[in-house]
């Protein structure tokens, strides 16, 4: 039997929807974003540098890497994941990953600010795990407002602001290319922008 796709059942072709898609890919923005993270909390840049691809080599490469391992296999439809029920797996595989760079990162020493943000990318992932047993949501607008929430944080508000029009884009090409509803684009939204205020907050890194 066929795994159940849960909106839609095939992939539009729109070629700056796919870009944008593939721009602003959860793996890249989370990636990108722990540069400025690592390098805020280190003494040096080279320890920074170290520390943010650590946490990228972790928590980015080694997930993308099995989902293309699974896609080769014909396991998973494509890198996008856009069928539900093939998204459990490789989140499974994020979890572990992600908390073994925890491990590896507070071994490492590694400041408070960048284990905070490895920290919120465990909790994101575990509530995305859960909520996709029943639901579909969005990771590239949960991601991409995170990003916007931590950059507002380490850069002010102003950066913030300039950053918003992301979401609408991002948002845009993924209903575009049919992979989410409206719902469960705002839905990712508002779990990326909310639940990391609520951990910047709690751990008072900033």
């Amino acid at each position: 039997m066929n795994p159940t796709i849960a909106f839609p059942t095939k992939a539009v072709r729109i070629p700056w929807a796919r870009w944008i898609s593939n721009l602003f890919a959860p793996p890249v923005v989370w990636g990108l974003m722990a540069f400025p993270v690592a390098l805020r909390g280190a003494a040096t840049q080279e320890q920074g540098l170290l520390w943010a691809f650590t946490y990228i080599a972790l928590v980015c490469i080694l997930p993308v890497c099995y989902i293309g391992l699974m896609v080769m296999r014909g396991q998973i439809t494509d890198l996008h994941m856009r069928v539900r029920e093939q998204r459990i797996r490789p989140f499974m595989v994020t979890i572990l990953c992600t908390l073994v760079a925890w491990g590896v990162l507070a071994l490492m020493q590694a400041a408070p600010l960048l284990l905070t943000f490895c920290a919120i990318s465990l909790v994101q992932i575990m509530i995305m795990l859960l909520i996709t047993l029943i639901w579909q949501i969005s990771m590239h607008t949960m991601s991409i407002t995170s990003a916007i929430v931590t950059g507002g944080a380490l850069f002010g508000i102003g950066a913030a602001a300039l950053s918003l029009p992301l979401i609408g884009l991002v948002g845009a090409a993924r209903y575009s290319l049919r992979r989410h509803t409206l719902s469960q684009l705002v839905a990712g939204s508002i779990l990326g922008g909310g639940l990391t205020l609520v951990l910047i907050a709690v751990t008072r890194v900033l």
